[in-house]
């Protein structure tokens, strides 16, 4: 009898849990409370985006087909100011010269960051204070003042041509030279190599030293070693500098408008994208044509970054890709 009643105990499946009435009900309640309460601590950003970004896209991509001069209604014309931009000389060249800018001062922005970080990385005196140096000008570089000193700097009669008159290198002041202004703005980009730089010296500290220790004693040099252990293991990191600049590189618009005087130089040797988007929207009032513009560089640049997308298939490397 006993040993029936201790069978049928433990057979018994447990007692279900009393359900408490409108329990669901202020679950619910709770979680919209919750819910209003990210609502309501995310609403400066989400009115900043509406109306500070998603609007004036939305209002641009209208007026990018219509004829408006900021004064007087927008008139549709349809793809008018498209057509208009591909037979516009100077809107081929300003994308001439920033093509230019963007293929040459971003490999060697990339390269110099890269190179002092490798310097960097070794660990030495003052380590600190060369990275605190070096990432400086990455902070002062985009401000107005260091484009009217960087003008002063390669004009006519000043430090950049005095130095190189001095070693018999004499072309005058690269602003006024319309073959050499635009390298002005390179030297400019390229000096600012500070961000690219920090995190290039993340990655590279991310890098076993095992590898090395084994790679030397295969027998492998510096560069074999560069090349072949330190080149893939940052892989990823040099493709987020290579599209970061990039895409920075086609936004070029401060430095090109205060070195060159507010005319984006001469014979427009410094007339990149954006600053002849600026003289056609604010200064000739054709906002039109210039939203028009706005959206042809942001095509172009979305294509860029596609195609770097498609590219690091064939060389960024990962590591959860390798196991």
């Amino acid at each position: 009898m006993g040993t029936a009643v201790t069978t049928l105990i433990k057979d018994s499946p447990p007692d279900a849990p009393e359900k408490r009435p409108g329990a669901p009900a202020a679950v619910k309640r709770r979680g919209r409370r919750e819910n209003l309460a990210g609502y309501l601590f995310m609403s400066p950003w989400i009115a900043g985006f509406l109306l500070l970004t998603a609007g004036p896209m939305a209002a641009s991509l209208y007026f990018a087909f219509t004829d408006y001069n900021l004064f007087d209604s927008p008139q549709w014309i349809g793809f008018d100011n498209f057509t208009r931009m591909f037979d516009d000389p100077r809107w081929q060249k300003s994308v001439e010269v920033t093509a230019k800018y963007v293929v040459i001062g971003t490999p060697l922005k990339l390269l110099l960051a890269l190179g002092v970080a490798l310097l960097l990385a070794q660990s030495r005196r003052g380590q600190a204070f060369y990275r605190a140096a070096f990432y400086a000008p990455s902070l002062i570089g985009a401000s107005v003042s260091v484009g009217f000193v960087w003008r002063a700097l390669f004009s006519d009669d000043a430090v950049v041509d005095r130095t190189q008159s001095f070693f018999g290198w004499d072309v005058g002041g690269w602003v006024g030279d319309p073959d050499w202004v635009l390298y002005s703005l390179v030297a400019l980009t390229v000096w600012q190599f500070g961000a690219p730089m920090v995190i290039f010296l993340a990655g590279l500290k991310q890098v076993p030293k095992e590898l090395y220790e084994a790679a030397e004693v295969d027998g492998a040099g510096p560069f074999k070693r560069f090349w072949s252990i330190t080149l893939p293991m940052i892989s990823p990191v040099l493709f987020f500098n290579v599209l970061l600049e990039t895409i920075h590189s086609f936004q070029i618009f401060g430095s090109a408008y205060v070195v060159s005087n507010t005319s984006c130089g001469p014979a427009d040797s410094t007339l990149v994208y954006t600053c002849y988007l600026y003289q056609k929207g604010f200064k000739e009032a054709q906002m039109g044509f210039a939203s028009a513009m706005a959206w042809m560089l942001l095509l172009a640049v979305a294509l860029v970054t596609a195609v770097l997308f498609w590219s690091q298939k064939r060389w960024v490397h990962y590591e959860e890709a390798s196991r």
